[in-house]
């Protein structure tokens, strides 16, 4: 697993957007950049500082996911078939702690990855302790029995800023959740936009 080396609430700032619409986020207050010239910093973005920054948000976004990491990704995304920014897209809300966050198990990507981390999930029945792990449509995803009663589950189950999407079904009751397809782009509920498309210019230049 890799660690978190900066605080979570930093790239929104340098993004200038609430990157998980988490109502504590400093962008709440003050939308300019970090820093003694945060405030200054709107010059016109290069193409290439364009793609950079759609890289920075995606990859930021899913817990600050490696860039070794990152670009397995961007080459499994361009080798299966169909559109290579709706395929990474795909691979990404495929991750086992992206399912875990989605299915509200935990309020945060962080969390969820710790959570994984942890050994608090099974998947069709066994244990699974690795975050990026590939969720099949239909798998069965559960919290172990006696972890439904931890305080993080008990409070993300009830958060009011986000609902779980249509493409996985969960049961609260049970603490379970299943992924029932391959989202496309635009069923993900990101609270900002996404440009998947321009991670893959950015790759492939």
């Amino acid at each position: 697993m890799s660690k978190r080396i900066e605080a979570k609430h930093k790239l929104d700032r340098r993004m200038g957007q609430n990157i998980w619409g988490r109502p504590k986020s400093p962008v709440n207050r003050r939308e300019y950049g970090p820093g003694q010239h945060g405030q200054r910093r709107k010059g016109k973005m290069s193409d290439f500082g364009t793609q950079l920054r759609a890289k920075q948000k995606l990859k930021g976004y899913y817990g600050n996911i490696t860039e070794k990491q990152f670009r397995r990704y961007y080459a499994e995304a361009i080798r299966l078939r169909g559109d290579s920014g709706e395929n990474l897209i795909g691979l990404l809300e495929r991750r086992l702690d992206a399912v875990v966050y989605r299915s509200k198990f935990v309020a945060t990507p962080f969390a969820a990855r710790q959570f994984v981390n942890h050994g608090h999930i099974k998947v069709n029945g066994r244990r699974v302790n690795i975050p990026s792990y590939q969720v099949k449509p239909g798998d069965q995803i559960e919290i172990k029995e006696a972890s439904r009663q931890l305080e993080v589950v008990v409070v993300a189950s009830q958060l009011p800023e986000r609902d779980v999407p249509d493409y996985i079904e969960v049961d609260h009751a049970k603490m379970t959740a299943r992924v029932t397809r391959i989202p496309a782009l635009n069923e993900v509920p990101y609270p900002v936009q996404m440009e998947p498309n321009l991670v893959i210019e950015f790759y492939s230049r």
